[in-house]
């Protein structure tokens, strides 16, 4: 029974990573009905269910955590059972003013609702000052009656049936709400989910369970180990203060209102891969392609083999010098601020005096600075900048915002810290090799800790500038994941010296992957659906995860490496591995409940969520048995490859709803 168990365990990961494979080139329409709505899908599921359950009886197994655990599988499988059976989804498509009662599945048959639903008038909030959506609202009568607000974190319920904000027409006139009826699914899901979550602290805390056991094994001498261009003539500038006093000045950029310095470091590094070109500072260069546009053009940009890229930083040059990224005059109307470009089009109904001041000022201000008078063209920029204050209204960002954005542009703390927390990693490892005690010395630990702190402070700049925490894409989340590698392994070390270098080691890994070109640095405002108070809740429990899981690595990797420490590290390992399953399992359930509020549905089998699943189960394998110390240390290093695909492969491979994400 027990090799039954172990066959179908391995057949339902193979099945499952597979399928996400079949929907990348089959898509996901085909995907649900080939695979995760079939038949036998749902059989496989139900054999290895009834198998587990079988020997569970059969071994007599007591321990109530035990016990609990595997049971909430089973509950979380019997819910998915009865939403697969007796859900009900549809589409609702409104337009203003139309009652309707009927929904339509995704055959393109229609359905009727027990209620009519009219839509009174739809809406999209930006954010103040641009055209980057905050949120979609749809506004309805039900039944004439009762009038809800229905938005991308915000459901309507009524007689058992639950409406979700989904799309919209171009017009603005209509919307289409995502309908979900599931009585009997959910509850039933949702009382797994939460035996799940209270399991697995008992398996944590249960002072019988293995993972106490674990903690009763552990000494300090237990883990006495460790891990180990062509040249040209120099272009014009503008002198260092007036560039500095441009990139003061705001603008609207990536969709939200930022120094014009931000603009110049992107622009920049885009063109020349630096945040500097020669003694150059970005508002220089920028300024330079402006205002000598003919100096500047001569310049070598950084080489790129794929020409789309060189395409795109010739593009940028182009739309620089038309002056089409350039919205640096705010304008308000009707309440609504709308910042203009001085070369785009002006609204008809904009007071004639605005008109001209947008229209004349870069005229004057390019006729002073080819004069060389400076301190003229100084006083334009200040002008520029209380125009600005004045008529930017609301939608300028704070004074704290500014000084937090230019102190972030200034400093570059993911760089350094790869730099240094990857030297530093490797030199402890090497020195260690002949000095087994050095990674002791209180050194260690005070860089560490100043790292830490440096990570820390980048963090809260960006989060103060762009207002929430920063987790909202794959940049955030690398440098948050490196920011809890470092804690974890400031907070292990005092009992786990080794930990100082696998906090160096790993967390400059992670800040190193946060360079490569497919992560954005850039700050943006949130998208509507993740504007949420569970997005910080389960990406920073699944990050947690990532994190334990990526040290377990090291110490499998380490001990493959350095032969006499397998035991230890083993049980080093082992002591990661039970907390970083319980996070992954709460980070899937607090995800699972996000989803069936934004989307109308706890799980739809989307690439992430299938490899978040794979990897759970991959896991929870070393935690059933106790391998021997090298087949451990080896299935964790291959392990590792699967939390890759889940962090990686998905986004840049898969794709699928989270694809916008990196968790």
């Amino acid at each position: 029974m027990k090799k039954t168990i172990i066959a179908l365990y391995i057949v339902v990961v193979v099945v499952l990573a597979a399928a996400t494979i079949v929907e990348k080139y089959q898509g996901t329409e085909f995907a649900a009905d080939a695979i995760y709505g079939a038949w036998w899908f749902s059989a496989l599921w139900a054999l290895l269910a009834a198998a587990a359950i079988f020997y569970f009886i059969k071994r007599k197994v007591r321990r109530p955590s035990v016990v609990a655990l595997h049971l909430s599988f089973v509950v979380i499988l019997a819910g998915a059972l009865l939403t697969h059976l007796t859900s009900q989804q549809g589409i609702v498509l409104l337009r203003k003013g139309v009652p309707t009662n009927q929904y339509m599945t995704r055959d393109m048959k229609l359905h009727q609702l027990p209620f009519s639903v009219t839509l009174d008038h739809f809406e999209i909030q930006y954010y103040e000052g641009t055209r980057a959506p905050a949120d979609y609202l749809s506004h309805i009568t039900i039944d004439g009656c009762r009038q809800f607000t229905i938005s991308m974190n915000q459901i309507a319920s009524y007689e058992g049936i639950r409406l979700y904000q989904n799309n919209y027409d171009e017009d603005l006139q209509g919307s289409a709400l995502t309908m979900n009826s599931d009585p009997w699914g959910i509850p039933v899901t949702y009382s797994g989910y939460a035996l799940l979550f209270v399991s697995l602290l008992w398996m944590i805390f249960d002072p019988r369970g293995a993972y106490r056991q674990l903690l009763r094994r552990v000494s300090a001498a237990a883990v006495l180990c460790l891990l180990f261009g062509s040249v040209t003539a120099a272009p014009r500038v503008l002198p260092r203060e007036t560039a500095e006093r441009f990139g003061r000045l705001y603008m609207v950029y990536n969709e939200r209102v930022c120094p014009v310095q931000t603009y110049a470091l992107d622009f920049t590094k885009k063109l020349f891969g630096r945040r500097s070109y020669q003694d150059m500072t970005a508002e220089q260069v920028l300024t330079g392609f402006i205002f000598y546009y003919d100096d500047w053009t001569k310049e070598p940009l950084k080489q790129d083999k794929r020409p789309m890229k060189m395409m795109e930083k010739q593009t940028l040059i182009t739309q620089l010098h038309q002056g089409t990224p350039l919205r640096l005059f705010p304008y308000t109307e009707s309440n609504v601020t709308t910042w203009y470009a001085p070369t785009g089009s002006l609204p008809e109904t904009m007071n004639a005096e605005h008109q001209k001041y947008i229209r004349d000022v870069f005229t004057r201000l390019n006729g002073e600075i080819q004069a060389g008078r400076f301190d003229v063209a100084n006083q334009y920029l200040d002008k520029m900048l209380a125009y600005q204050h004045t008529f930017g209204q609301r939608s300028l960002p704070s004074p704290l915002r500014v000084e937090a954005e230019r102190l972030y542009n200034q400093v570059p703390f993911a760089t350094i810290l790869f730099m240094v927390c990857l030297t530093l990693g490797f030199l402890l490892f090497l020195v260690d090799v002949f000095r087994p005690a050095w990674h002791r010395s209180p050194l260690a630990l005070v860089l560490l800790a100043a790292s830490w702190l440096a990570l820390t402070f980048c963090m809260a700049l960006r989060w103060i500038v762009t207002g929430t925490i920063p987790m909202s894409n794959g940049y955030e989340t690398m440098l948050t994941l490196a920011w809890l590698i470092m804690l974890l392994a400031l907070l292990m070390s005092r009992r786990f010296p080794v930990m100082l270098i696998f906090g160096f080691l790993l967390s400059g890994f992670f800040l190193l992957v946060s360079h490569i070109s497919q992560m954005d640095p850039r700050m943006t405002h949130l998208m509507p659906v993740l504007n949420s108070p569970l997005l910080t809740l389960h990406v920073s429990i699944i990050m947690m995860a990532y994190a334990l899981l990526s040290l377990t690595f090291v110490s499998s990797l380490t001990s493959l490496l350095v032969r006499g420490r397998r035991e230890s590290l083993q049980l080093l390992s082992r002591l990661m591995l039970y907390p970083a399953l319980t996070f992954l399992g709460f980070g899937i359930f607090i995800g699972a409940i996000w989803a069936n509020v934004s989307w109308g549905t706890y799980w739809s089998w989307d690439p992430k969520e299938t490899w978040a699943l794979i990897t759970f189960m991959v896991y929870a394998a070393p935690a059933h048995r106790s391998f021997p110390p090298r087949v451990y240390h080896l299935y964790m290093t291959l392990a590792f490859l699967i939390l890759l695909m889940t962090y990686f492969g998905v986004n840049y491979f898969l794709g699928g709803m989270h694809s916008y994400a990196s968790v």
